[in-house]
């Protein structure tokens, strides 16, 4: 064979980047395959399997499949032949034992050569149901040291890729030579076993994308049976941590550690690799698909850090912040405020870079002009920083209640860091820094992930940050993530992380709550309405909604329907004069059922009640009442914000009261549900949930509880009838629940 080494491809990157692969080896275990007997196929794992690999060959990827099972198939043959034969009193009399001494008989490579007829019968007919042709080859070790046999059995299977036919490859078992010891040559992988084997056939056949299928989920960092055992999702081969293997599976040839050996041999040969459970359900659809299942090999890392050491990371510098007193987490904030000022330029720079991409990739509307920065914007991004910086000196450790349970205990509820979280932006850099600046006032760590338009600008303004930690050595404690792939691991691991906030799009927020094993703090949608009342003013109307839907379109707090009380569109005066207002600012209208039927020649309909359109563009409907306007609210809305224009207070309190929204408002614009805008000097993201934190979260969402106990040595059979009583005495909060003198202990 040619030395390719010139010519070698390049494995993919991330999971995600599976999608595009056209040649694929899987590579079916004896474990996955076989029944716990031994004697015999699992039969309905096995179809489906079949069904997935056919999927794939018919939607125009080259399927190649390397196969255990014909020892498997061929004992079980030879057991039924054995049972046969005996006469009926040894059948009748000694039925287990002497399957179990039938197992002990039968020679593995006569059950190979019984078995591999029937196993190609057997995936003939379960293809042929999809239309798909297969083809069996057998080869041996020596198949691959021979030159001229090796081009044979590449062109071989070329030829029958070209065909449209599946190659099912497995070892010729009926005169392969037993499995000798390590002779692994240098830059090539010894044949010992079916892993090595699909690995080398893989880099032969120039295959993108191999998987391994086995008994297990994938790479642990000890055997899966031992407590602590982890699952490693990314292994990048010489930066990922040491691994013991345990011991190899219940049949076949290899272990794991044969199968991590001959996935870094085809790794380092440009062959993408996945180990994964073989007995999962759609296996192998969801690794093509970039799903994440098992553990991919790749040779890309985010600077040497898996996503569980990037959150491990992020633990031990929020620990860091937590051993800072008040003081020094505000000197902290303050630093990145005033840096945001002192390095504009080389900030702004950044940003110039991404837009300057936006516009030659046509980046939509609504998330180029989110994505850019100006010295205005920095100037207020630095205002609502330094109130964070004054706020948060005592916010941590802060007493909430205060109770004497009984004489000489004392409970006090007490606010502490959640712990890390992990926010997930898109288009807006100017969400980085207001979002480490209070993560950092609260003493968390944080794992920021922004999209890629923004990547120069990200990455600029994470300097500052990381410059504004380092004073104090807690440069770990805010994070940035680079890809999506390490998002997607990272939703996994709700050992590490505790809270995952998004901030974007209804797309992205559903998608991170459908993926997420944490808990997701935010909203899906932000479809904020303006209702105007019969009693409404026309002055503050035209005001209330022009800011509402034009100051800002693309913000998540922008009115996407205007709801019109009927009195005000049978006055021909004022409903011309909102309509006017709104196309003046080129908004367009789209009309409500109620208002096409008033209307003869009016705007198009509305396709949806439910749609947020992150633009000037906006719905406008037409209700018979106040109680209408509220049901509608309730049931189109997403729970963000909607307001009310009317002078008719009791109308308003009315409206205030029964609206379930995170936000309602009277008389005022929707854009004022902002964290700056309430004073929160800052938002990590506005909730539209029903616990923790609603409306915009701004430090104190960002906070949990604990309490603390202080007794004398009392235990709880001191109480009860006849001996001490409850008291519960609330008492001042100003009673100091530490010695703020002492710094905390490290808990690492």
């Amino acid at each position: 064979m040619k030395n390719r080494q010139d010519e070698q491809p390049k494995a993919f990157h991330q999971r995600s980047d599976l999608k595009r692969a056209k040649r694929v080896v899987i590579k079916l275990g004896s474990a996955v395959i076989t029944r716990e007997d031994e004697c015999g196929l699992a039969l309905g794992r096995l179809a489906s399997i079949v069904e997935q690999v056919a999927e794939l060959q018919n939607e125009g990827r080259e399927c190649i499949m390397v196969t255990s099972g014909a020892v498997a198939f061929g004992k079980q043959k030879l057991v039924q032949e054995l049972i046969m034969s005996m006469s009926m009193r040894d059948t009748l009399s000694s039925r287990d034992s002497s399957n179990k001494s039938s197992k002990t008989i039968i020679e593995p490579r006569a059950a190979a050569a019984i078995g591999q007829t029937g196993l190609m019968s057997l995936y003939e007919a379960m293809f042929a149901q999809y239309s798909v042709k297969v083809a069996q080859v057998l080869v041996t070790k020596p198949d691959f040291y021979n030159e001229e046999t090796r081009n044979n059995l590449r062109s071989t299977i070329q030829e029958l890729i070209s065909l449209n036919i599946v190659p099912i490859i497995n070892t010729n078992d009926a005169v392969s030579p037993p499995p000798q010891v390590d002779e692994d040559l240098t830059g090539i992988i010894s044949i010992k076993d079916n892993d090595s084997l699909a690995a080398r056939l893989a880099v032969e056949i120039e295959s993108e994308l191999l998987i391994l299928m086995s008994d297990v989920d994938g790479i642990y960092t000890c055997p899966p049976s031992q407590e602590g055992a982890k699952l490693i999702s990314v292994y990048t081969p010489g930066k990922t941590a040491s691994i013991q293997y345990g011991q190899k599976s219940r049949v076949g040839l290899g272990g794991m550690d044969s199968k991590a050996r001959a996935a870094c041999w085809a790794l380092d040969k440009g062959i993408s690799v996945v180990i994964c459970n073989g007995t999962a359900d759609f296996a192998v659809r969801n690794i093509v698909q970039g799903k994440r299942l098992g553990t991919f090999f790749t040779e890309w890392s985010n600077n040497g850090l898996t996503p569980e050491a990037m959150a491990q990371k992020a633990r031990q510098g929020g620990r860091i912040l937590f051993m800072l007193n008040g003081e020094e987490r505000s000197d902290i904030v303050r630093s990145l405020a005033d840096n945001l000022i002192s390095r504009a330029d080389f900030i702004l720079e950044a940003n110039r870079a991404d837009l300057s991409l936006a516009k030659r990739t046509k980046l939509a509307g609504p998330l180029s002009s989110r994505l850019a920065l100006t010295p205005a914007k920095l100037k207020s991004l630095s205002d609502g920083i330094k109130q964070i910086s004054e706020t948060c000196k005592s916010i941590v450790y802060r007493p909430l209640r205060h109770t004497r349970l009984a004489s000489g205990l004392d409970l006090t509820q007490i606010t502490v860091p959640i712990g890390v979280l992990m926010v997930i932006f898109e288009s807006r850099p100017d969400c980085l820094p207001q979002v480490a600046a209070l993560s950092i006032a609260s003493a968390n760590g944080i794992l920021l992930k922004g999209g890629k338009e923004a990547k120069f600008s990200n990455e600029a303004l994470m300097d500052v940050v990381k410059d504004s930690l380092s004073a104090y050595k807690a440069e770990e404690a805010v994070n940035l993530v680079s890809t999506r792939e390490e998002v997607s691991d990272l939703l996994q691991l709700e050992e590490y992380i505790d809270l995952v906030i998004p901030r974007g799009s209804s797309e992205l927020v559903s998608s991170i709550q459908k993926q997420s094993n944490i808990p997701v703090l935010g909203h899906a949608e932000g479809i904020c309405h303006v209702y105007l009342d019969a009693e409404a003013d026309m002055a503050k109307a035209i005001k209330i909604i022009r800011d509402s839907k034009c100051d800002y379109p693309a913000a998540c707090n922008s009115m996407e329907t205007l709801l019109i009380h009927q009195d005000l569109a049978d006055n021909q005066s004022f409903f011309k004069d909102i309509i006017d207002m709104l196309r003046s600012e080129n908004v367009k209208i789209n009309a409500g059922p109620s208002l096409s039927r008033r209307l003869t020649f009016g705007p198009p309909p509305a396709k949806s009640f439910k749609l947020e359109y992150s633009g000037l563009e906006c719905t406008v409907e037409v209700v018979n009442s106040l109680k209408d306007a509220i049901l509608h609210i309730n049931r189109y809305g997403s729970g963000h914000t909607d307001a009310i224009v009317t002078e008719n207070k009791q109308v308003a309190n009315e409206f205030l009261r029964s609206v379930c929204s995170a936000c309602v408002f009277h008389n005022a614009s929707t854009r004022f549900a902002d964290g700056f805008r309430f004073g929160l000097g800052a938002e990590v993201g506005i909730s539209t949930a029903r616990i923790h934190a609603r409306g915009p979260v701004g430090i104190e969402g960002l906070l949990t509880t604990k309490w603390v106990l202080k007794g004398q040595g009392q235990a709880v059979t001191d109480f009860g009838p006849g001996k001490e009583a409850f008291t519960h005495e609330t008492l001042s909060l100003s009673t100091e629940v530490f010695d703020t003198t002492n710094t905390p202990i490290n808990c690492n």
